[in-house]
């Protein structure tokens, strides 16, 4: 298997530049339905990814801000997406980001 980066050595996120303003929102507000899930959605995206250790140390603080465990948090969105509707697209279909 090919690496692109050196052994030890942390990559660059793509969506990185994106999610950062994010993340920032969700250390400065509440648990709300949304929040919640926009926090299990980013803590998924980075989970074991090699870099964007800011970001990972922010999500944990999110998280502990907020006084959920990991599970506790999936427990829930599972919840509110069970619900429906927490992702309205702008457009006509319904579109989920899974990158």
């Amino acid at each position: 298997m090919i690496n692109d980066a050196p052994a030890g050595k942390d990559q660059q996120h793509p969506l990185y530049n994106r999610d950062r303003p994010l993340i920032d929102i969700l250390l400065s507000q509440e648990a709300t339905d949304y929040n919640l899930a926009e926090l299990a959605r980013l803590r998924m995206r980075y989970q074991g990814f090699p870099g964007a250790r800011d970001i990972q140390k922010d999500l944990d603080k999110v998280l502990q801000q907020w006084g959920l465990t990991e599970a506790e948090l999936y427990e829930k969105t599972r919840q509110i997406h069970n619900l429906g509707g927490i992702y309205k697209s702008r457009g006509k279909k319904e579109e989920q980001d899974w990158n």
